[in-house]
């Protein structure tokens, strides 16, 4: 069985900047960590390897800096680590990202074995944009498992994975073929300690890195900034806001009573909402 994590170096968000000019995120000088939701995705992806057999192969696009989270990855117990990197790649969206990263997933596929699962995070604390994982399933033609809280099972004779995904209305079961691409919710598992072994493995272990043209990406006009239509108009930090929260005052605390008078608070400071909520009503 082989499973690809796709995983990406961000910066903290505790001390992220922004430039003024160009509304991109300033890397330099702010301490990177692995994005917190990849690593519900990459221990998911090891108990898989632990129970089922094979192999765990890490993927990350960006800087040669990036390196740093597959080693890691490799010290958490993956086996091997891929680094997608080149200037090309600098100023992807979500579209361009996804086109890389599919082309590199699929040279791992001819190099090391088809993978079986593809996981990703939900999303990353740096873009909050959930579309790199939705968007490689679309490009490989994988069927996508998206927001999963837990797996149920998985069978390799029949190519089938059952799981359960967390969803508006409740919890769906669903039950795929593989090979199919999961994105992990937060707080499903939490990531082990590597073992010694795995750390000295780490410390020496080569990252295999390749450029555009090592990854096989022969038209590089869907790459980085001219590949990404996606404009950033302008990024801000939210002010904070100036007037103080209310504090509302009834003759007795049972819920009936609160309740009125937050409702007839609410009344006064909204004074449309009356004839709104009155409007909705007749219809």
């Amino acid at each position: 069985m082989h499973i690809v994590v796709c995983i990406k170096q961000v910066p903290d968000s505790a001390q992220i900047r922004v430039h003024p000019v160009t509304n991109t995120i300033m890397r330099q000088g702010v301490p990177t960590i692995i994005n917190p939701y990849d690593l519900f995705s990459l221990e998911e992806a090891l108990r898989l390897r632990d129970t089922h057999g094979g192999a765990v192969t890490v993927l990350s696009m960006g800087p040669p800096m990036a390196a740093d989270a597959l080693r890691k990855a490799l010290a958490y117990g993956a086996d091997r680590a891929v680094l997608l990197t080149d200037r090309y790649f600098a100023g992807s969206d979500t579209l361009a990202t996804s086109f890389a990263l599919s082309a590199a997933i699929e040279k791992i596929g001819r190099d090391f074995g088809t993978p079986d699962v593809v996981f990703t995070g939900k999303q990353t604390i740096d873009g909050d944009t959930a579309q790199v994982g939705p968007g490689i399933a679309k490009r490989l033609g994988l069927n996508q498992l998206t927001y999963v809280a837990r797996i149920g099972s998985l069978q390799l004779e029949e190519r089938t994975i059952t799981v359960e995904r967390r969803a508006e209305g409740g919890v769906q079961v669903l039950k795929t073929q593989l090979p199919c691409l999961i994105t992990m919710l937060e707080g499903t598992n939490d990531i082990r300690r590597g073992s010694l072994n795995d750390a000295l493995r780490a410390a020496r272990a080569e990252v295999i890195t390749w450029s555009a043209a090592e990854a096989g990406i022969e038209d590089l006009l869907k790459c980085g900034l001219r590949g990404s239509p996606t404009v950033v108009k302008r990024i801000f930090s939210p002010q904070p806001r100036s007037e103080k929260a209310a504090i509302l005052a009834v003759a007795d605390d049972n819920p009936r009573d609160l309740a009125e008078a937050l409702i007839e608070d609410l009344m006064k400071r909204q004074p449309h909402l009356e004839a709104d909520l009155a409007e909705l009503a007749q219809r």
